[in-house]
């Protein structure tokens, strides 16, 4: 099939916005029978969750607070051509932080994750700026919403890098999580310009690297051999200090396409790779999900949804990776037919790729300075 990348861009979004309605209902049951017996041992679409459960009171089909923020980046971003971090702090500040109250059963959506907590109590109890505002969670809340950014910056692989790393320091701090938030936003930017999630992604993925273009440290030579005699040290400053959250993907893609390696049924992903938030819980099923099925949505989402646990933050991330993979084109109509408010999201989410593939991006900033690490190391 031969997609244009401002389809591909548009399946990614509306591929980490299905799978965000998707866990609605069913999120973080970490018992599989308590889930079996609300939902069946299937669950094929969108569901209203129960009265005891996290997003109680919303509807089959809306979304989670997750979504909703993934929505208002996607807005902004639309709306101004591109990333604006000013105008997307400010819809927090005052679309969203007034509704909170730093609890998690509190504001739009159901539930506030600890990320959005801890930058709320920052901004608005401490009265901080957006510059001290990132925690130390170590879950996948500037993953979920970072990929609108990856999506619409896809042609330029470091301007998706200094967007992607400056998004997820507005909420979490911690060196290694923004390493692993930028190499997924990375991996997919690659997938929308029509790469493969394959077990040559890495690959791609550190000449990217050694050319100067993606903020990670590399010592070793080609196919990760030892350095060579008198080759220097690379440069570490405002890099981050290990490419293995690059390395992630193929090492995954291999282990799904491996034939010696099976993973029965394919839900089972998450107790492999483990069912909690962490994004190192969260990263290696998506991975795996988004190969397994790379042009077959439908399962990729539901087997991320019906593995449990964190099945929402899953089910995102593999819908943006497999949404990448066969465009909005390759997305069942029944997904999004039945998401809340889908035409207008359809819409931005087109608008978005249309600017992707537009876009008058210059090679050349690959060079531009990436500050990201010292603000960091500010807050």
């Amino acid at each position: 099939m031969n997609l244009k990348l401002n389809d591909r861009a548009a399946g990614a979004v509306m591929g980490a916005l299905i799978g965000d309605a998707l866990g609605v209902g069913p999120h973080w049951y970490y018992d599989l029978d308590e889930m079996h017996r609300d939902y069946g041992t299937w669950i094929t679409g969108y569901t209203d969750p129960k009265p005891h459960r996290y997003h109680a009171g919303l509807k089959a089909g809306q979304l989670s607070q997750a979504g909703i923020i993934t929505t208002m980046l996607l807005r902004s971003t639309v709306a101004n051509g591109g990333y604006d971090e000013a105008d997307f702090c400010q819809h927090l500040d005052e679309a969203l932080f007034p509704l909170l109250d730093g609890t998690p059963m509190s504001g739009p959506g159901g539930y506030t994750s600890q990320s959005i907590r801890e930058a709320w109590r920052r901004r608005v109890k401490h009265e901080k700026s957006w510059q001290e505002t990132g925690g130390h969670a170590d879950t996948t809340e500037a993953a979920e919403r970072a990929l609108v950014l990856a999506a619409r910056y896809a042609s330029a692989p470091a301007k998706v890098a200094q967007a992607v790393s400056a998004n997820c320091l507005l909420t979490q701090a911690d060196e290694a999580i923004v390493a692993m938030t930028t190499a997924y936003g990375c991996v997919l930017a690659l997938l929308v310009q029509g790469e493969k999630l394959d077990a040559a992604i890495s690959d791609k993925l550190m000449d990217l690297v050694k050319r100067g273009e993606l903020p990670f440290h590399a010592v070793t030579s080609e196919r990760l051999g030892p350095p060579k005699p008198g080759d220097p040290d690379p440069p570490r400053v405002g890099r981050f200090s290990s490419p293995d959250a690059l390395l992630t993907p193929s090492y995954m893609a291999e282990a799904a396409l491996d034939p010696g390696i099976r993973i029965e049924p394919a839900w089972k992903v998450s107790i492999v790779y483990g069912m909690p938030c962490a994004i190192y819980h969260q990263l290696p099923a998506a991975y795996y999900l988004a190969a397994r099925f790379s042009d077959d949505f439908e399962q990729a989402v539901l087997h991320a949804i019906n593995g449990g646990g964190q099945n929402q933050a899953r089910a995102m991330l593999t819908g943006a990776l497999v949404g990448a993979q066969v465009g909005l084109a390759g997305i069942p109509q029944r997904f999004l037919d039945g998401l809340d408010n889908g035409a207008e999201l359809i819409t931005l989410a087109r608008q978005l790729g249309e600017q992707a593939a537009g876009s008058d991006i210059l090679t050349s900033e690959a060079a531009t300075p990436m500050p990201w690490m010292d603000r960091s190391q500010a807050v």
